[in-house]
């Protein structure tokens, strides 16, 4: 049987990566604090900003960051939280500071110069305002958001069109996904999935690919 190793093939044609909960992290600190004070359960603002049409709406760019604001704000007044404390918890949540894991970073970086790498995320309409913010403008060769792609994870067509874009198979794709749900639809459609918990498990499925002979164009020869 012939090996990758042997043909001097990587094992990837293209890395295919989430960005929250893998890459990017948000700080809800604040957010925590003002539901204490509210007396709302840690995690109600967030459990409301994506549920229902809203949430629905805001990853296929059907809201601004305003409007979303806006409808989280008037869910929590349907709790009964008064007006002003529902703005603020409301601001706060959608202007949330957020960090990029600087492991995940660097094994990105390190996978592109051997194949293609390119995120995949159900995400906002100001995703790469938030991405240049971050310094991960230049990060991957492309992002495939469902705000452009006009369906979510895990509708296959943002698979497909994510392998499109990468000029790979679905069968020579890494998919890499903290929700079981997106990966189980990638490895329906034949890629290799990664469901995420940390950065050992990304170095462990990139270890073939970079501690590998490989270099190069990863679709010359």
């Amino acid at each position: 049987m012939t090996t990758s190793t042997m043909t001097g093939k990587p094992p990837f044609d293209a890395v295919l990566c989430d960005i929250d909960g893998v890459l990017r992290f948000f700080d809800h600190h604040e957010v925590t604090r003002l539901e204490h004070a509210a007396g709302l359960p840690q995690g109600r603002t967030a459990e409301l900003a994506f549920a229902g049409d809203a949430g629905t709406a805001l990853v296929l760019g059907g809201l601004s960051r305003s409007e979303w604001a806006g409808a989280i704000a008037r869910d929590l007044a349907a709790t009964g939280l008064p007006a002003e404390p529902a703005r603020e918890l409301a601001a706060a949540f959608t202007h949330a500071p957020a960090r990029a894991d600087a492991a995940v970073v660097d094994l990105l970086r390190r996978a592109r110069e051997r194949c293609s790498v390119l995120l995949v995320t159900n995400a906002t309409a100001w995703l790469e305002e938030d991405l240049a913010a971050l310094g991960l403008a230049d990060l991957a060769e492309g992002v495939i958001n469902s705000t452009r792609v006009g369906a979510a994870k895990p509708d296959r067509r943002i698979y497909e069109v994510a392998a499109e874009r990468a000029r790979a198979t679905p069968g020579r794709c890494l998919f890499v996904d903290d929700r079981p749900e997106n990966v189980e639809a990638a490895a329906r459609l034949g890629m290799t999935g990664l469901l995420y918990r940390e950065p050992a498990d990304l170095r462990r499925a990139l270890a073939p690919l970079l501690d590998g002979p490989h270099s190069g164009d990863p679709h010359s020869g």
